[in-house]
């Protein structure tokens, strides 16, 4: 005898229906049985029996259910949970830095609602404003554009960094604003720009004589041995370039833009990175070509600034008569012909020809072909402080163009990016026309 998944209440009670053809309901006829077998009912002369509930096929069903919504739901949620898990650890990272958060009102009165007027230019990372926040400082806002490529992750990573970093030759941060969509990089005031403004202008450059520049240069190598070996942590740079040189009222050199920059632990030599960022033109070869990564390319980087810095001349094409060529390649049969005259920036006073000499052979050591070629920052202190110091003899730089063309050069960096018909593809990307950072996100 089964039995029923419950217990039989007034209302739940087998409904007696009067038999086919009655005129009056039985209000006289006994009160129905409550008992199991009370379950049978007629309807239209037909017999029906009503089926119990049973607990051995209601249980398994619910359960099922269950599990078949939770798992749905997990599978939906499973990922975004994990992502949003590791920004808000980041974002309680920075939130930490209190001293340092601004309130978004107090900049957007600073530099009047981010108008046209108050902007100062445009950089990898977004629009640059300049501001006077209460007590009469005047700073520069760097505002992270949607559209530039550069998202949260290289915002929290200049915010981490900077607020570790503090050295003369580096940018001061001195606070950041991250509420709702806006993220903001409150930046000391440095009234004379970057750099290239002067060395690439042909007024400008009338402003930084020989020993400015190679002041200049000196501060750079003293920012770049701090962030390589004499900070807490090793960093690299990754996108050193003449406009990320800031100038103080003094004209004393500022490393900037720490948005790609990289922490290295002290035992390694090199590591492959996820991906690919910086200013191709800058960029050294097994980085551009392969992804290794190391303290040889902000080297290499540097070399080109110290190439830049003495000729005036930009590393994308060098006019030489009617053919045009890399500038590491212009440079490097000059100097190998003994025709320096040829390379160093004639506006330069003739004074100082042997230091600038040794400047354009220290830029070719920093721009070998080999990692292993390149000197160290500390190295290039010992070079650039004692004139004693003898230079070793550079080989054939990296880029090296043996047939100029009648056009300007854009090298390329091309890779093998594997597609899912596991043919290669050559994927090659030009050299930055505008020195904007750039990041390829095409796996290695």
């Amino acid at each position: 005898m089964n039995s029923s998944f419950y217990e039989p209440t007034a209302d739940t009670l087998t409904l007696q229906l009067p038999p086919q053809g009655s005129a009056s309901p039985p209000s006289s006829s006994p009160a129905p049985s409550t008992t199991s077998n009370s379950s049978e009912s007629t309807y239209h002369g037909k017999r029906n029996r009503l089926q119990p509930v049973n607990a051995k096929y209601v249980v398994p069903i619910v359960v099922f259910i269950g599990m078949l919504i939770s798992t749905c739901i997990y599978l939906r949620v499973r990922k975004p949970r994990k992502y949003f898990e590791n920004e808000a650890k980041v974002d309680d990272e920075i939130r930490q830095l209190e001293s340092s958060q601004f309130d978004l009102d107090i900049i957007r009165v600073a530099t009047n609602n981010f108008s046209d007027a108050n902007k100062l230019g445009q950089g990898g990372f977004g629009p640059v404003y300049k501001g006077t926040i209460f007590n009469e400082q005047v700073v520069a806002v760097k505002r992270l554009c949607r559209n530039s490529g550069q998202g949260d992750i290289e915002f929290k990573n200049e915010v981490l960094l900077m607020s570790r970093l503090h050295h003369r030759n580096l940018v001061r941060l001195l606070g950041f604003c991250f509420e709702s969509e806006e993220r903001l990089l409150i930046y000391e005031f440095l009234p004379n720009k970057s750099l290239d403004n002067f060395i690439f202008d042909h007024i400008g450059r009338a402003h930084l004589d020989w020993k400015k520049r190679y002041s200049i240069i000196k501060g750079i190598v003293r920012g770049l041995l701090y962030l390589h070996e004499d900070s807490q942590q090793r960093i690299i740079h990754r996108d050193l370039k003449l406009s990320n040189i800031l100038l103080d009222d003094d004209m004393n050199p500022k490393i900037s833009d720490f948005g790609f920059a990289r922490l290295f632990n002290v035992d390694q030599t090199q590591f492959n990175a996820s991906k690919i960022a910086g200013t191709f033109g800058y960029m050294a070869p097994e980085y551009a070509r392969h992804g290794k990564l190391s303290m040889k390319l902000d080297v290499f980087s540097f070399g080109v600034i110290m190439l830049e810095i003495v000729s005036g001349l930009k590393n994308g094409g060098v006019r030489d008569g009617e053919n045009v060529e890399h500038l590491l390649s212009f440079a490097w049969k000059n100097w190998r012909k003994g025709r320096t005259d040829n390379i160093i920036d004639p506006t330069l006073n003739n004074a100082f020809r042997d230091e600038m000499a040794r400047c354009i052979h220290i830029g070719l050591l920093c721009v070998q072909e080999k990692a292993a070629d390149r000197p160290t920052m500390a190295s290039v202190v010992l070079m650039l402080d004692s004139h004693s110091f003898t230079l070793p003899v550079p080989l054939q730089p990296a880029y090296f163009m043996k047939n100029s063309c009648s056009s300007v050069i854009q090298f390329s960096r091309c890779s093998s990016m594997k597609t899912g018909s596991n043919e290669q593809k050559s994927f090659c990307a030009d050299a930055s026309t505008n020195g904007a950072s750039i990041s390829s996100l095409y796996p290695r």
